[in-house]
Parts: structure tokens; sequence; C-alpha cells
């Protein structure tokens, strides 16, 4: 979703993706994040990846105007595609959901070549507080993880440098707050200024 571009843009700097760069967007959803992706890698490829057969509809239709732009339906423990081959894979909002997160990060490693890197950013993690109550409103069974257990994970599946910071958003908050997610626009502020997690690491 757009609403996750400002704590999404400052991960992009990070990576520092060539123009001949092929990349791998784990729970692309609609696909926002692989089209912006797609124009950073004009020489390359991105392929964007969800389990929803409906999100990957949803998101071919709004990328016609791409050549270097493909969508499959997969899920993060079984990536169907071969190994070695993408420099960068991204993961935005997503990690939380998989049903078996050290599988999905075993397999990022393995279609990364030599030299790539993952990276995962989440807003749900049991380091800021201001976001624990969304397990009971969430539809699908989530993971609560730390920061340093989703590091553990990457270094499990064998990742080096594995680092874990935080992307503060930054974007102005609504005075007043009516949605499901907070108490209040005093949690929303509180929650934002935490920061989502970023964890990545290289192969």
């Amino acid at each position: 979703m757009q609403d996750h571009l400002p704590i999404t843009l400052p991960v992009l700097e990070k990576m520092r993706l060539a123009p001949v760069d092929n990349v791998l967007d784990v729970g692309c959803g609609a696909g926002w994040l692989s089209r912006r992706l797609a124009k950073l890698v004009p020489e390359g490829r991105v392929v964007g990846m969800d389990i929803s057969d409906e999100m990957i509809r949803h998101a071919r239709r709004s990328s016609m105007d791409f050549d270097n732009l493909m969508f499959v339906a997969g899920e993060a423990a079984q990536i169907p595609w071969q190994p070695h081959l993408f420099s960068h894979v991204i993961s935005v909002e997503s990690s939380y959901y998989w049903p078996h997160p050290a599988a999905g990060i075993k397999d990022i490693f393995r279609v990364l070549r030599e030299g790539g890197s993952a990276w995962m950013l989440i807003n749900y993690y049991r380091d800021n507080p201001h976001c624990h109550q969304w397990g009971d409103l969430l539809a699908v069974k989530t993971h609560l993880f730390s920061a340093e257990e989703w590091a553990e994970l990457f270094r499990a599946a064998e990742f080096a440098d594995v680092v874990h910071e935080r992307i503060v958003d930054r974007s102005p908050s609504p005075a007043t707050y009516s949605g499901r997610w907070f108490r209040d626009a005093e949690e929303l502020r509180a929650f934002k200024s935490q920061g989502a997690l970023l964890v990545h690491g290289t192969k």
C-alpha cells in the first residue's frame, strides 16, 4: 500500500540498486513497490510475488506499461524461481504473515546470487509496543518477533553482515485518528516515532 511509502523510500536508497539489477518483491500485493523498483532497474528485471492470485491479477492489470516486470503467485517458503538469480530481495509488511518465516528466509537466500542482499521491512514487531494489538485485529495468524529474533532467522539461513535498524516514519500524522489500528492519534504518533524494523543481510 502506498501508505508504506514513507518507510520504504529510505530502504530503496540503502539498497543502492544498479540499472541492471534483478529484484524480487516478496508479498508484492497490488504491485505498487514492484512498479517503483522496475523504474529503478530499467535494464534489469523485477519479479513481484504474492500468495494471493487475486492480488497478482490486480498487479498485472496495473502494470501493463512495464516490459521488465512480471508477477507470479507463490509463497516465501517455495519461491517459484531458480537459484542465484536475484541481486536483491525485498519484503515490505509481509513477512510476519508467512506461515514459516524461517523457511521463507532460507528460500530467499537460495534465489539470491552471491553477494546479493535481502531487505525485510516490518511494522509489526515485539520491540514496538504500540502495534501489539494488531494481532487480534488481523484475520490471519501472525508472528510477533523481536528485532533480534528476526536477525537470528537471517543468521540461521547463513546470511552474513546481518543488521537490524529502525526506519522512522516522518510523514505527517492526523490531528484525530478514527481507524481501528490505534487507540487515538497519540498512539499512532508514538508508533511512528518508534519506526519500522528493517533487517538486512548479504549472501
